[in-house]
């Protein structure tokens, strides 16, 4: 066991003398490494130097807590707390700066990415790796290789040469000799005297050189000024043609400073314009509705079958083209809303060999819901989709188009963008609306770019994309965040973290440092969340109409939103003409036809119109909807291949004798019967075009009703968000890992008393006993009530040292209180490898 007094030679040691709140904190932190849970505090700090895991940790990091990191990457290993101050803060100091890194540094120690106290601090060996600086992978510090590294290659007669010319004694071997010289760099007081017998022209190489990068290239004979420099080592070389500035140098000329710019404070969040809250809610509230009616309208489009799905999945660039022109928006905007809709379930491929995409049965179920909770669904889904609708019109890994609902849309960053970005709003004043190049900005700041990602900011484009779809959501009006998606984000800001002053007796500013970002909220708190928003809401939100305002010219307006049965009727009844404010409904013999077509009779259309109109019926539309219903189902059209029967012989030979009936390949089966080879559907549709009323009918001679929601697909359920990674674990989750880690770390460290058939047992071994040994050693501990530590082999094969007080052997089992797991098990004896004492007072 360590002993806390005793400073940590290794990871491993540092974690088993944390509490167990400081692991929560890790692990919650870095939730890959308990996926699966560590058998022991020892794996554990292996899995958390894997590279995977520490470059993971690293992106997560913000820029000063990665400037932190940077900054040990090129301090000694180890490195003492002022060492690093000195790296970040430079010798003059800065308040700002020492104020913040206690912070920077603790985030790095909780997620076991720094170890050891303040006088022997250590980068884990990974990170180091990843962060030094080298000629492949240059360190955002703009610094070079150390001394000693610069001239690893080097003859020793050239490294004493240098020495010599700097002024240094000479000495017996290459080591001492580098060892003299980076004392000499890294003396201010030494250093600024050799510099200054150097000319301009070799300082103002160093100036440009000296913020990086740091190499530089020189010809075989260089000029004077530049001999002067590799003489003395200020510049040292590295490949034929090609010099470096060797770190200490670099650190003198920044007067210590690893960063060119520290940044130890967010940017702040800065508002573009204000506005009264309760303009920002109802404008919020006036787009939440139209977002519905947006999606309505889009799955209505698609009730009868939507566009195709493409072979390789997803929707035809033309097929977008006529949904957004249908929708009356830009094409991104269209793909949003498809995004959306089938991310919350309502739109799916029917599954059929023609296989098309159609509303699900989950769609009216969602219809028959109060507007807030359709709402809220949205919001809801969009707030966890993975999918993400603004790359639709890019290209994949593979150079293929990403189209819309097909695959390569899925972001596994996008949710946690989204809540951030919504998280900086609520941090802003009520009624006020950011900058986006602010929120852009911040977020930078606390996920900086590195590397590859520096030419692709997913982040950056993710939030872009954040703020215009929450704005097309209603969970902001007018750029700032409404009250409702306060609501819906569960109003958990990030509290401020006072930096007190360091060192006694300072007078430094306290400066504050933002806290991490909070999580997203659990399922069970997002619940809460989002019935709070919709109790908000719906207030906001306009009543439903239960009338329209019929008129003369074959139209009706409707001043508002109609009540869901009335605006299904006159959707099937009517035309949509024009939206906005108020919908202008147009009546035509085709809509009153697909009404009868629907099941309703003449009465009922006029009782209805009746019922529902503020004004009187106009004659024109009473005239319209008998004279349709006069002539609907006077021709029958059934399947033979089709046929069409009608009771009125002059009718079947006045089709005959049109000639836009040829297409139909029609003949007289009987006087009031024409057989035709196009199918029923092919038949109606051109006798229709023809200027005819015809009605489908079934085998049996009734007429057939269709209905606009005719087609659904089969039941399916939503798809599923990709996760970014293992989930954060909740506090049960954590308490049992932690739990199960210390207890598998006490199986493995405890002390054994040597036994004479296994005397060298150590913890990494299973213990070899024979079943003689074993039952003997259990039944005397059942007696004496002592511990003892076992090896074990479960029945999948799997091996595990356990430590249990055994408290019953019998029948070929053994019943003991188990450390390990924490609770009393019983094992079968045949599967325990061996048994050993552990050494006194370990339990």
């Amino acid at each position: 066991m360590s002993d806390p007094a005793t400073p940590p030679r290794s990871l491993a040691e540092d974690l088993r003398v944390r509490d167990d709140a400081s692991l929560s904190v890790l692990l919650r932190s870095r939730p890959d490494l308990i996926t699966p849970v560590p058998t022991d505090l020892t794996q554990l700090a292996t899995r958390a130097g894997t590279r995977a895991s520490v470059v993971r940790a690293l992106e997560r990091l913000d820029r000063f807590a990665l400037q932190t990191a940077e900054a040990l990457a090129v301090a000694a290993d180890p490195a003492t707390y002022d060492e690093l101050l000195g790296l970040m803060a430079g010798d003059a100091g800065d308040p700002a700066v020492a104020g913040a890194l206690p912070h920077a540094l603790g985030t790095l120690r909780d997620q076991a990415l720094v170890w050891g106290g303040d006088d022997r601090l250590r980068l884990v060996r990974t990170a180091r790796e990843l962060l030094v600086p080298a000629p492949q992978h240059p360190s955002p510090t703009g610094l070079g290789p150390t001394v000693r590294e610069a001239t690893a290659g080097m003859s020793p007669g050239r490294i004493q040469e240098i020495v010599t010319a700097a002024g240094l004694a000479s000495t017996h071997d290459a080591v001492s000799a580098v060892a003299s010289l980076s004392a000499l760099f890294t003396d201010r007081r030494r250093m600024a005297a050799l510099l200054a017998d150097t000319p301009e022209e070799s300082r103002e190489v160093l100036s440009r050189l000296v913020w990086g990068p740091p190499y530089g290239q020189v010809t075989a004979d260089p000029a004077p000024h530049l001999r002067r420099l590799l003489d003395l080592g200020l510049l040292l070389p590295t490949t034929p043609g090609t010099v470096v500035l060797p770190r200490e140098v670099a650190l003198h000329l920044r007067a210590g400073r690893a960063h060119r710019t520290t940044e130890p404070l967010p940017p702040p969040v800065e508002a573009a314009s204000t506005h009264r809250p309760q303009v920002v809610d109802a404008t919020a509230a006036g787009q939440a509705y139209t977002a519905l009616a947006t999606v309505e309208e889009l799955l209505k489009d698609w009730d009868e079958g939507g566009p195709a799905v493409l072979r390789a999945g997803g929707l035809s660039v033309r097929d977008l083209k006529r949904t957004a022109v249908a929708l009356d928006v830009p094409e991104p905007v269209a793909a949003f809303w498809v995004e959306l809709a089938a991310a919350a379930g309502l739109l799916a491929s029917d599954g059929e060999a023609d296989e098309r995409y159609a509303a699900t049965p989950a769609y009216d179920e969602w219809l028959e819901q109060p507007v807030a909770q359709r709402w809220a669904l949205l919001a809801e889904t969009w707030l966890t989709a993975t999918r993400t609708a603004g790359l639709v019109g890019g290209r994949d890994a593979k150079d293929r188009t990403l189209s819309t609902l097909g695959p390569g849309l899925d972001r596994s960053a996008a949710p946690e963008v989204r809540h951030r970005v919504l998280t900086l709003l609520a941090g802003l004043p009520q009624g006020q609306s950011p900058s986006a190049e602010s929120v852009l900005a911040r977020l930078r700041w606390e996920r900086p770019l590195r590397g590859p990602q520096q030419d692709d900011d997913l982040r950056g484009r993710l939030a872009r994309w954040a703020l215009s779809e929450a704005e097309l959501l209603g969970v902001t009006g007018r750029g700032a965040l409404s009250e409702v998606g306060r609501a819906l984000l569960g109003a958990r800001l990030p509290e401020p973290v006072a930096q007190e002053p360091v060192g006694p007796g300072d007078k430094l500013p306290v400066h504050h440092h933002v806290a991490s970002p909070p999580e997203p909220l659990s399922p069970a708190e997002q619940a809460v969340a989002t019935a709070a928003a919709v109790r908000l809401l719906a207030p906001l939100l306009p009543d439903p109409l239960d009338h329209v305002l019929l008129q003369a010219d074959l139209t009706a307006v409707a001043p508002g939103p109609l009540q869901r049965p009335l605006a299904a009727m006159l959707d099937v009844l009517a035309d949509v003409e024009s939206k906005g404010g108020a919908t202008v409904y147009r009546f035509t013999p085709g809509s009153v036809r697909r009404a009868l077509d629907a099941g309703r009779s003449a009465s009922d259309l006029h009782a209805f119109l009746a019922e529902h109109s503020r004004t009187p019926v106009p004659q024109p539309l009473a005239y319209l909807i008998d004279d349709v219903a006069r002539k609907h189902g006077h021709l029958r059209v059934g399947a033979a291949s089709a046929y069409v029967r009608c009771d009125d012989d002059a009718v079947l030979n006045e089709i005959l004798a049109d000639k836009r009936a040829a297409g139909l390949r029609l003949r007289r089966l009987a006087p009031t019967v024409l057989a035709a080879q196009a199918d029923p559907a092919g038949l109606l549709e051109g006798l229709r075009a023809m200027g005819f009323a015809p009605a489908a009918e079934s085998a049996e001679g009734d007429v057939l009703i269709t209905r606009a929601d005719a087609h659904r697909t089969p039941p399916r359920t939503a798809p599923e968000p990709v996760p970014d990674g293992p989930p954060t674990p909740d506090a049960t989750l954590l308490a049992a890992a932690i739990r199960a880690i210390r207890a598998g770390d006490l199986a493995s460290t405890t002390p054994r008393k040597p036994s004479a058939s296994a005397p060298a047992v150590t913890g990494g071994e299973l213990p070899r006993t024979t079943s003689a040994e074993t039952l003997a050693t259990m039944q005397a501990a059942v007696l004496t009530g002592e511990a003892l530590w076992i090896g074990y082999v479960n029945a999948e094969g799997s091996a595990s040292q356990r430590v249990i007080a055994p408290v019953r052997v019998e029948g070929g089992f053994v019943t003991a209180y188990d450390h390990t797991a924490d609770e009393v098990r019983t094992y079968p004896l045949h599967r325990i490898t061996g048994v050993a004492e552990l050494a006194d007072d370990q339990i």
